[in-house]
């Protein structure tokens, strides 16, 4: 049995089974299975929040996608609104400005008008002066006293039929 205790087998044997025994006898297993058992809730938890947060943060990509496309069909509705109104603009515009060419040309054509009539006036009345002064050249001409004479006579003699 003396042999046993020289055999450096057995004192390492026995040294661990000493080492495992204090193990046992300070409950390091069950320790290190409730450390173990702590880690592992911990890392649920961390999990669960890791999943809870993906979750949330999928769905706030969701709401901003969907305000995205909503907002992408509000501005395409505003531009066709802008188009169509503008085009309503151009088009009364368009026939603002016709109508007050026509009103200008209206207005010229009138102008012309009066300048062709007072244009006219003034030849007629220029006409009928030099009728006149032509009359007057050709009465003076060919009118002597006694003729005169007989045509004031005969004139006076029609004025009382006249004024009757």
């Amino acid at each position: 049995m003396a042999e046993i205790f020289a055999d450096p087998e057995f004192w390492v044997g026995l040294g661990i089974l000493i080492f495992i025994g204090i193990l046992l006898f300070y409950r390091v297993p069950a320790l290190l299975a409730g450390m173990l058992d702590q880690r592992a809730a911990a890392i649920v938890k961390e999990l669960d929040d890791a999943r809870r947060l993906r979750d949330d943060a999928q769905a706030l990509l969701d709401d901003y996608k969907r305000k995205e496309a909503e907002a992408e069909k509000e501005v395409s509705v505003i531009v066709a609104e802008a188009k169509a109104e503008a085009a309503r603009y151009a088009a009364e515009a368009k026939v603002a400005i016709e109508a007050q060419i026509a009103r200008r040309a209206k207005q010229a054509q009138d102008k012309i008008a009066q300048a062709e009539a007072q244009a006219l006036a003034e030849v007629r009345t220029l006409a009928a002066d030099a009728a006149v002064a032509a009359a007057e050249k050709l009465i003076a001409e060919r009118m002597s006293e006694p003729r005169s004479g007989e045509l004031i006579k005969a004139a006076l003699k029609e004025i009382p039929g006249k004024l009757n």
